[in-house]
C-alpha cells in the first residue's frame, strides 16, 4: 500500500534566480490557461490528457519560445484535472465555470527538478536554478528529517510556490508499506465515521466529539490585528514583518490543523470505521458564513486527514451536503425550522440534540445511502455513534464493547 506525505521546505532564492522562477511561474499558469480555454472550444469540454495533448503541445511550446517540455506537459496535466471537476460538478447538477489559474504555482516531476541533500535544482525559463534548502534545526524531529531524508521515502515531486517574495517547495514523498493485517480486519464490513465542519465548531464527528472553533478564531484575530497595525506603519520594516506575522500565523493553524486531523483518524481506526465522510467542501462559505480563512483551514483538515487515513486503509469521502443541518438523523424529517443556531429540535418526532451532531450523523447516513458497499466489497453496518452504529433506515445498534460510554443518540 502507498502512503504519501508532503513537507514544505523553504528555499534560498538570491535576486537573479527569483526573476527566473517568476518568469517561470507565469509562463506555467499561461499555458495551463492555454490549455484550459481550448479544451472549452468546443460543444462538449475535452478532459483526455492525451486528446489535450495532441492538439496543444507543439502550440504551447510555439507561443512560449520553447518551454521545458516538462512542464508544459505538467501544465496540461493541471488543465485537464481543472477541466475534469468541472464537468464532474456539472454532472451532479451543480453550477461551474470554466477555471482560472491565478495562484502563483509550478508544478515539478522527476525531470523538471532534481533534489540534492542541501539544494534542488529547477528547471526555468532559461535552463535551471539551483536553491539552497532554509530547514530548522538539524536535532528536531521534523517532516524534512522523517520524510524528506528518510531512506523510507521516496522523493517523487513538488510544487512550487510564490509568496510575497518567499519561494516554498511542497514536496511529494511516496513509501509502499505492508497493510496490517490486523488493521484490516477492524474496517471489514465497518462504518462511517461523519464529520461536520464548521465556524464555532471546527469540526464534530457523528461520535460525539467536538473540536471547537475558539482557540482558532483567537489567533485568527490576533494576527489579523498585528498585520494591521504593521500595515499603518507603511515602512519597509514594517512590511517583512508582516510577512513573518503570516508565516507564523500558517504555520500555527497548519500545527493546529494536524492535530485534529491525527485525532480524527484515530477516532476512526478506534471505532473500527472503514469510511470518514465528509460534507462536499466547494460552496461551504456560503452555507456556513465561513471567512476566507476558515475555508483555508477546512481544505487543510481535509487534506491532512486524507493522507493519514490511507496509512490505515481508511477511505476519506465527500457527500452532497444539501439539507444535513435540517434534516432529522432520528426520522428523516427535513425542514428548515428544525435548526436554531446550534440547537435541532425535530418537528416532526420531537427529537433534540447539538445542531452540528445532528449533521454529522447525516452526513453519514447520506455516504451510506450513497454507497452501501466498503472498499473490501463488503457491507457497511452503519454509521458509528459513541453508543453504536445507525443504519441507513435508521435502526439503532447498542455497541457490544462495554468499554464503550453511551452518548446521545
Amino acid at each position: 500500500m502507498g502512503v504519501q506525505r508532503t513537507v514544505p521546505v523553504a528555499l534560498n532564492v538570491d535576486s537573479d534566480d527569483a526573476a527566473l522562477l517568476e518568469d517561470t511561474v507565469d509562463t506555467f499558469l499561461w499555458s495551463a490557461q492555454y490549455v484550459v480555454d481550448y479544451a472549452f472550444k468546443g460543444e462538449y469540454v475535452t478532459t483526455s490528457k492525451t486528446t489535450l495533448d495532441n492538439e496543444t503541445y507543439n502550440n504551447v511550446r510555439e507561443k512560449t519560445d520553447g518551454f521545458n517540455g516538462g512542464l508544459v506537459q505538467a501544465a496540461r496535466n493541471k488543465a485537464a484535472e481543472a477541466c475534469k471537476s468541472v464537468v464532474a460538478r456539472w454532472k451532479n447538477g451543480k453550477q461551474a465555470s470554466k477555471p482560472h489559474f491565478t495562484s502563483p504555482h509550478v508544478v515539478y516531476d522527476k525531470r523538471t527538478a532534481t533534489f540534492h541533500e542541501d539544494y534542488v535544482s529547477l528547471a526555468t525559463t532559461e535552463g535551471r536554478v539551483e536553491a539552497d534548502y532554509v530547514l530548522p534545526d538539524e536535532n528536531s524531529d521534523t517532516p524534512h528529517s522523517e520524510y524528506l531524508f528518510s531512506d523510507e521515502y521516496e522523493t517523487t515531486g513538488a510544487e512550487l510556490h510564490s509568496r510575497d517574495g518567499n519561494w516554498v517547495l511542497h514536496v511529494n514523498c511516496k513509501t509502499d508499506v505492508e497493510s496490517d493485517t490486523s488493521e484490516q480486519a477492524t474496517t471489514e464490513n465497518g462504518t462511517v465515521l461523519g464529520i461536520d465542519l464548521g465556524v464555532n465548531n471546527l469540526a464534530v464527528t457523528s461520535t460525539g466529539t467536538f473540536w471547537t472553533g475558539d482557540e482558532f478564531d483567537h489567533w485568527r484575530r490576533e494576527y489579523e490585528k498585528r498585520r494591521g497595525s504593521l500595515q499603518q506603519c507603511g515602512t519597509r520594516w514594517a512590511h517583512e514583518n508582516s510577512q513573518s506575522v503570516g508565516q507564523k500565523e500558517e504555520g500555527r493553524f497548519k500545527l493546529m490543523l494536524h492535530h485534529i486531523s491525527n485525532e480524527l483518524v484515530a477516532e476512526a481506526r478506534e471505532n473500527g470505521c472503514s469510511v470518514i465522510a465528509f460534507e462536499d467542501l466547494t460552496d461551504i462559505r456560503e452555507r456556513t458564513g465561513a471567512s476566507w480563512g476558515h475555508k483555508w483551514a477546512f481544505d487543510r483538515l481535509y487534506e491532512y486527514v486524507e493522507y493519514k487515513a490511507e496509512e490505515y486503509g481508511i477511505a476519506v469521502e465527500q457527500v452532497d451536503p444539501e439539507n444535513t443541518s435540517r434534516r432529522c438523523s432520528h426520522c428523516g424529517f427535513t425542514h428548515p425550522d428544525n435548526r436554531d443556531s446550534e440547537d435541532f429540535e425535530c418537528r416532526k418526532c420531537g427529537y433534540v440534540n447539538h445542531a452540528d451532531y445532528n449533521a454529522a450523523k447525516n452526513i453519514g447516513l447520506r455516504y451510506l445511502r450513497r454507497n452501501q458497499t466498503g472498499g473490501d466489497g463488503g457491507a457497511l453496518l452503519g454509521v458509528r455513534l459513541n453508543s453504536g452504529t445507525v443504519n441507513v433506515n435508521g435502526g439503532y445498534s447498542p455497541a457490544t464493547n462495554s468499554g464503550q460510554n453511551g452518548s446521545p443518540r
